[in-house]
């Protein structure tokens, strides 16, 4: 998953690697090579044969990312631009748009917009997809392509192409901008403090901490609990996952344990420093945009019994991506680990479950299987090793772009419920319920005391 400007957002990734062959499975007969000969014939073919000219550096770029992205969603080539890109961007600050995506059928899929940049502000929805480029379709892109496209100086436009279930396609201009993402937004409700992390970047944990402090001080000291909103999170770094989440844990607590295709590189992550909240109670919202480094945080807390979940099901993205930068070649970004929570479970393609199951317009049902993200919805997507075999995914099998097909009556309702959610906004208690339901929670003793630590 990708933003418009920079890189992915949607992997955990760990500290960069450099390419080993050591850790390379010995080639051990003929058949290797001689698929790597077919490889040559097809490339010289192409070369010599096809009907404009293309550069040796575009057709085995193609190649590599095409090799890595049929792997699964997230693995992926990076060309030294790319690369790049993806380091600034890690460090909290890019160019571009400001919008997560990823790719779906051959259009570009929104994810989320982040807040407070170009494509939240031009009201830009999650699912929608995005057609066309400056009249151009984005179809046979891929989405390195599409994301590059996107990209472009500061006060520079672009022209997008949006297809919204149930409307026509319709354009939309955005003004590209430096986007100094604000990861970390806190305030108080009453006597309760509220945290929105919106992505894991390099400053994250330093911002959370900053904030933690600053509503100990604003509050004087009266909170009864806090809200960490981890909502339409697309994840980020995996040492910034572990560091948030032990801000809420006791020293020593298992946040989360990689295991990759050896056993010898098990990995376990702990929490240090203990809590700093004081074993104050804490509700975390989550919907199906928290993903990867917001279900390592969510899944944890949880398991420790140290936090009330509230919202929707998660994406169920259970996978690691490690960075390897390849020498004069930018970087390649591949699927290396599986994660679990503390109590050994995957998420992959499943999710979390909330303790409190609520839309954000205070419905208590699921929602409708078109609007919800999910990881199982992917192509390639990596199945889930710790559930029985008969046990399904939970996947999207809505078809992208498609419009609703149970008449007028039908589609005037659809209309009517996307208005009532757009009057919601985040973050207000006054039309957001599952925050209000959290403040609820936490004014409650007894249901307050279940996520309490200790």
């Amino acid at each position: 998953m990708y933003t418009a400007g920079v890189c992915a957002c949607l992997a955990l990734l760990p500290l960069s690697a450099t390419a080993d062959e050591s850790k390379a499975p010995p080639q051990s007969n003929a058949d290797t090579y001689r698929l790597l000969s077919l490889f040559g014939d097809v490339f010289e073919q192409v070369r010599s044969d096809y009907v404009e000219p293309v550069s040796d550096q575009q057709l085995i770029e193609a190649a590599l990312n095409g090799m890595l992205s049929s792997l699964d969603p997230h693995s992926s080539y990076m060309s030294p631009k790319t690369f790049k890109d993806m380091e600034v961007q890690m460090k909290g600050e890019f160019g571009g748009l400001g919008i997560e995506v990823t790719m779906d059928q051959g259009f570009v899929k929104v994810v989320s917009p982040i807040d407070d940049t170009p494509a939240a502000k031009a009201g830009l929805k999650p699912n929608d997809l995005i057609t066309g480029l400056n009249g151009e379709s984005v179809q046979g892109l891929t989405l390195n392509e599409a994301v590059d496209r996107m990209r472009g100086p500061p006060n520079s436009t672009i022209r997008l192409t949006i297809r919204r279930d149930g409307k026509a396609p319709f354009d939309v201009t955005l003004t590209r901008a430096v986007i100094k993402i604000e990861t970390v937004k806190s305030k108080l409700i009453g006597n309760v403090g509220y945290i929105r992390l919106t992505q894991f970047v390099e400053t994250s944990d330093d911002g959370l901490r900053a904030a933690i402090e600053k509503l100990q001080k604003d509050s004087k000291g009266k909170l009864v609990g806090y809200v960490l909103d981890l909502r339409n999170n697309p994840g980020g770094l995996l040492n910034q996952a572990v560091a948030v989440a032990g801000d809420f844990l006791q020293s020593g607590d298992e946040v989360v344990s990689t295991r990759a295709r050896r056993p010898e590189d098990t990995q376990r992550f702990n929490a240090h420093g203990g809590d700093r909240i004081d074993k104050l109670p804490l509700v975390v919202l989550i919907n199906d945009g928290s993903a990867s480094a917001s279900e390592i945080v969510a899944g944890a807390l949880k398991d420790h019994h140290r936090a009330i979940l509230v919202g929707t099901r998660s994406f169920g993205k259970g996978s690691v991506q490690t960075v390897i930068r390849l020498p004069n070649q930018g970087g390649m970004r591949l699927t290396t680990a599986r994660y679990y929570t503390p109590s050994g479970r995957s998420i992959q393609a499943l999710g979390i479950e909330p303790d409190v199951r609520l839309t954000i317009d205070g419905k208590d049902a699921p929602l409708p299987t078109d609007e919800v993200r999910s990881e199982a919805s992917l192509p390639h997507a990596l199945k889930n090793d710790t559930v029985p075999a008969k046990a399904k995914a939970v996947v999207n099998k809505a078809k992208p772009g498609a419009a609703p097909d149970n008449g007028k009556a039908d589609c005037q309702a659809e209309d009517a419920a996307e208005k009532a959610r757009e009057a919601i906004k985040m973050g207000d208690p006054a039309s957001d319920k599952q925050l209000d339901k959290a403040l609820e929670i936490l004014h409650n003793p007894v249901e307050a005391k279940a996520s309490k630590a200790g």
